[in-house]
């Protein structure tokens, strides 16, 4: 399974063999424009795609972590974590292997774009109507349900899930949980944690 990885570039072996988690970070300004690459390697390259930046998650690593790596690495882009808006499974469709992916929003902290060229072939700020008109977005599919979310949360007020730093039953290490932003304010406000 791993072979299938190996690039004519840098080695990005994954830790492990079972699965991965990725993530596609939706990160969007002021004037509704979203932040998009398009691909220089890989399945998506060639096709005219604009998609959000996306990768896998480090051993290791947090969700959230994930996502600001990567929208950094990509883009050059500085963001704030604010909430996963949806995940998506998939068994066997990776190299044979389960795929966890995460829809996670993030709000920018810089505005100018410094491209990776390793793996980015363009990236650059576009209207999110721009962005959803995309054939491959209109499609029935993943990528239509992830850009339908991200207007939901813009639009609709939908609330994904934010991360509350817990610790882990296992290891008592640090931990995440990612649970529904109106639960947890409600909790908040009336003091129980229940």
């Amino acid at each position: 399974m791993l072979v299938h990885w190996i690039p004519e570039t840098r080695n990005t072996l994954p830790a492990n063999v079972t699965h991965q988690v990725g993530i596609g970070a939706f990160v969007m300004n002021d004037k509704r424009e979203v932040l998009v690459v398009q691909e220089k390697i890989g399945k998506l390259h060639g096709i005219g795609l604009w998609k959000f930046p996306s990768g896998v998650i480090n051993e290791g690593e947090d969700i959230f972590a994930g996502a600001v790596r990567e929208v950094k690495e990509e883009t050059g882009i500085d963001t704030e974590f604010v909430e996963v808006l949806a995940f998506s499974e998939s068994q066997k469709s990776f190299f044979e292997k389960s795929d966890l992916f995460f829809f996670c929003m993030l709000r920018p902290r810089s505005f100018e774009i410094q491209m990776q060229e390793l793996e980015i072939e363009a990236a650059q700020w576009m209207p999110i109507e721009e962005y959803a008109a995309q054939p491959f977005i209109q499609e029935p599919g993943l990528l239509k349900y992830g850009v339908n979310i991200c207007f939901a949360k813009i639009v609709k007020g939908y609330g994904g899930f934010s991360g509350v730093p817990t610790r882990s039953i296992f290891s008592n290490k640090p931990s995440y949980l990612y649970l529904n932003g109106s639960y947890l304010n409600q909790s908040l406000h009336s003091g129980k944690d229940s």
